[in-house]
């Protein structure tokens, strides 16, 4: 080529790529009437859209935003037509080192009067509804029952008899107040608003839909709020809205007459708009802060498939229908709900370097369109034929979240309201990736991928700890599998299977990868694969406490991970579950419950960590397994257990079992303003657990058949129990009672003629019925059975 052509070649490129670039500014005290420069900026975001559309993309387009906050009258809207191109985005930034916050709320200046007893009340402009207050940025507590506890397990304070006849009997008009009481089987939460009081002095109320597995409330663990009798500690507050008269009781010290006042209007404050046809595109948020969203748990009602959710489709931030959009150091603190939530269509959505606090529900979630799942279920129980179901793969339509990120954030004390809520939560979404996140003080999961995901997903570096603080049965990674080839019976999955092996694969068309992860839970497993979770491969990750857990499945492919004071928990596979269990160092021998003969396609080549035992095969892994033929058992040698380090030394007889060291650093946020503030879990001591007592394993007789007692957490969540009680069938002898009645072997007794049963003892002392006729509760496959055994 001419080289006077390359050269004007590479000119003419260069000034084609040249993107113009406008800046304009805003102030919360500047006009919307100036041109937006820095010295006459705009006053609103709204004011600054117009000039989105007027350039109509012909430029790139930066915001700044000065210090100081801005209260919006109205949530900010973003359709396509706010859209930049490639190369010319539009950006909302923050100025420099300058802190501007976008709130959802609104500021009173009021004036005090002392009420009673340290109360005090005020007049507020006529209208006003908030279920927020805010005293100098701090969350302040709704009148309550009991009073706020910040060392409480449970709802930072719980009592059974919270809305009891005898506590209403000393509330005037209860309306408007809730109750919030802990799933019976502590499966999330539900939520109630109070309609009044029956002619008995019963509190009636409405509610109770934020759990697609309803069983009721559980007896103990509730309470209730916005009740003005119960206005009686300090930080807590009422709002009569009949009178217009805020009323707060202040902390010792606060100087009430110069304190920051701010309440909650709006339930979203940023929400992009668009569809698959005609998205949002380049819009970037960078360096905000985002404060005051509403409180959206009665809302909370849409189903999320068979999994335990319901949802709500807000949040502090609702992106809908978008293309290459990001959120990117910003601070999202204080949202009565979801703090961001990605719904249905949307396509390389990057949230990163984020900071996610105090959300009310969940911290970032990825839920797409049940419409775009083929043969969609939205409860445990229903299940899909096999003549009538689609058996084509993948999704039905692209009305769902792909290909979007969350990296480098720092994601904690989420679920200040819902409990059945997540870090990050991923359902009918693909190839969703968190990376470097920090997560932890949750009431669930840290990160929870549901039923309907068409995988692809990637999980790596994340560094997630104390999880299912108020809940059970769970993980700090939790996931589900509950597509449309699960069913409750495993065995007419076996069938199914056997018949059509490609249905399971039919959601979980791509693998999901857990890599390189640091996980703590101390009230659950530390990766829990639950009912139906598919096509997964988890390596290199470090468990501190709960170990892993693979219930039912396919193809999850477990190797070279650590489990520290822990082992593999596998429960109730299917038969051929092509499973594969290699290269791990566990500290105790498996936990399985409910295993076939054969587990999955390779359970080999893993180390017993043993303290102080010379190198030997590992025979109590063998005689579990039939398998482990070339594992081993001994001292692992790790490096420094103590702060954390579990690699092994070079001399390490793990490494004759083909283990590999991975990195013990780089685990959550890696930016430094994030690290500063990001905490670490607490690593044990690097020795097995003791025994410690518990229930009787002694296997007892009733009835003609063997029974014993449900023995720790592992078997509650095998059979889908509320608590760590019940008595286990182990078998049903011909001719006995029991199997006359229909009850089968691994059916789970938990009440007798209307009585509870938590144990063998309980069970012995139920007295024979006069009409000689037993009426049993039993569990079986998740689900409550009734029969009558006649002696």
């Amino acid at each position: 080529m001419n080289i006077k052509l390359l050269v004007c070649a590479i000119l003419f490129t260069g000034f084609v790529f040249q993107a113009k670039a406008a800046d304009f500014y805003i102030s919360p005290s500047g006009n919307d009437k100036n041109p937006g420069t820095f010295k006459l900026p705009f006053a609103t975001i709204e004011r600054a859209k117009k000039e989105i559309v007027r350039i109509g993309g012909e430029e790139a387009i930066t915001f700044y935003l000065r210090g100081g906050t801005y209260y919006l009258p109205q949530t900010l809207v973003f359709t396509a037509q706010h859209s930049g191109t490639l190369g010319k985005p539009v950006t909302f930034s923050a100025y420099k080192n300058e802190v501007p916050v976008i709130s959802g709320g609104a500021r009173l200046r009021l004036q005090w009067t002392a009420y009673k007893q340290g109360i005090f009340k005020a007049k507020v402009p006529a209208g006003l509804q908030s279920d927020q207050l805010f005293v100098n940025g701090k969350r302040q507590h709704m009148a309550r029952y009991p009073d706020f506890d910040l060392k409480a397990q449970y709802y930072n304070g719980f009592a059974a008899d919270a809305f009891s006849k005898e506590r209403a009997a000393g509330w005037n008009d209860p309306v408007g107040g809730y109750i919030h009481a802990m799933h019976k089987a502590m499966w999330g939460d539900y939520h109630y608003l109070i309609t009044g009081k029956d002619s008995s002095g019963n509190v009636v109320y409405t509610g109770g839909w934020q759990n697609n597995r309803q069983m009721g409330m559980d007896p103990e663990r509730r309470y209730v709020e916005n009740i003005f009798e119960e206005l009686d500690a300090p930080c807590e507050w009422y709002l009569d809205r009949q009178k217009n008269e805020l009323y707060f009781y202040p902390e010792k010290g606060l100087e009430l007459k110069t304190a920051l006042i701010e309440t909650v209007r709006l339930k979203h404050l940023v929400e992009l708009n668009g569809n698959e046809q005609h998205p949002v595109k380049f819009l970037q948020f960078k360096g905000i802060t985002f404060l005051h969203s509403a409180r959206s748990f009665m809302e909370n009602k849409e189903p999320l498939l068979r999994s335990d959710w319901t949802i709500y489709r807000g949040g502090m931030f609702l992106i809908n229908g978008a293309e290459d959009c990001g959120i990117t150091n910003c601070i999202l603190d204080q949202a009565g709900g979801n703090a961001i939530f990605v719904n249905n269509y949307n396509r390389r959505i990057k949230i990163t370097g984020c900071h996610i606090d105090k959300a009310g529900s969940s911290g970032v979630a990825f839920v797409g369109d049940p419409k775009a799942v083929r043969n969609p279920l939205f409860e445990y129980n229903q299940v899909q034929e096999l003549s009538a179901m689609d058996k084509e793969a993948g999704p039905k339509t692209a009305n769902y979240p792909a290909n979007c990120l969350v990296e480098d954030c720092l994601i904690h004390e989420s679920g200040r309201v819902e409990k059945q809520t997540a870090g990050v939560q991923i359902e009918m979404a693909q190839q969703i990736t968190v990376r470097h996140c920090s997560i932890y003080d949750v009431p669930r999961a840290g990160i929870n991928i549901g039923s309907g995901a068409w995988g692809g997903h990637l999980i790596e570096w994340n560094d997630v700890f104390n999880t299912v603080m108020e809940t059970g049965d769970h993980g700090s990674f939790n996931s589900w599998g509950r597509d449309r080839f699960w069913r409750p019976n495993r065995k007419e999955v076996d069938s199914w299977v056997k018949e059509r092996p490609e249905l399971p694969f039919l959601e979980a068309v791509k693998t999901v990868i857990i890599r390189n992860n640091r996980w703590r839970c101390d009230h659950g497993w530390d990766i829990d694969l639950d009912d139906g979770s598919t096509n997964y491969l988890i390596q290199n990750n470090i468990c501190l406490n709960g170990g892993l857990k693979n219930r039912e499945g396919y193809n999850r492919v477990v190797e070279n991970n650590i489990m520290v004071n822990n082992s593999f928990h596998p429960h109730v596979w299917y038969q051929n579950s092509n499973d594969i269990f290699k290269r791990n160092i566990v500290f105790t021998p498996y936990k399985p419950i409910g295993m076939p003969k054969v587990w999955g396609k390779q359970i080999d080549s893993n180390f017993h960590h043993q303290p102080g035992q010379k190198t030997v095969a590992a025979h109590e892994l063998q005689q579990q397994t039939g398998q482990d033929q070339h594992s081993l058992s001994g001292n692992a040698l790790f490096v420094d257990p103590e702060i954390g380090d579990y690699r092994v030394r070079e001399n390490s007889p793990a490494l004759k079992t083909g283990f590999k060291n991975f990195p013990m650093t780089g685990f959550g946020v890696v930016s430094p303003a994030l690290k500063k503030l990001a905490r670490t879990p607490v690593f044990p001591r690097s020795i097995p657990l003791s025994k410690t007592p518990g229930r009787s394993s002694a296997i007892s007789g009733w009835l003609g058949s063997s029974v014993r007692n449900i023995l720790g957490q592992g078997e509650m969540s095998a059979y889908g129990l509320a608590g760590e009680a019940g008595v286990l069938v182990l078998d049903v002898p011909h001719g006995s009672p029991i199997v006359k009645s229909g009850i089968l072997k691994d059916d789970v007794i938990v009440s007798v003629n209307s009585k509870t049963v938590k144990d063998i003892d309980e069970l012995a002392k139920i007295p024979a019925p006069r009409n000689g006729v037993y009426k049993v509760e039993v569990i079986r496959n998740q689900k409550s059975i009734f029969f009558e055994v006649k002696p």
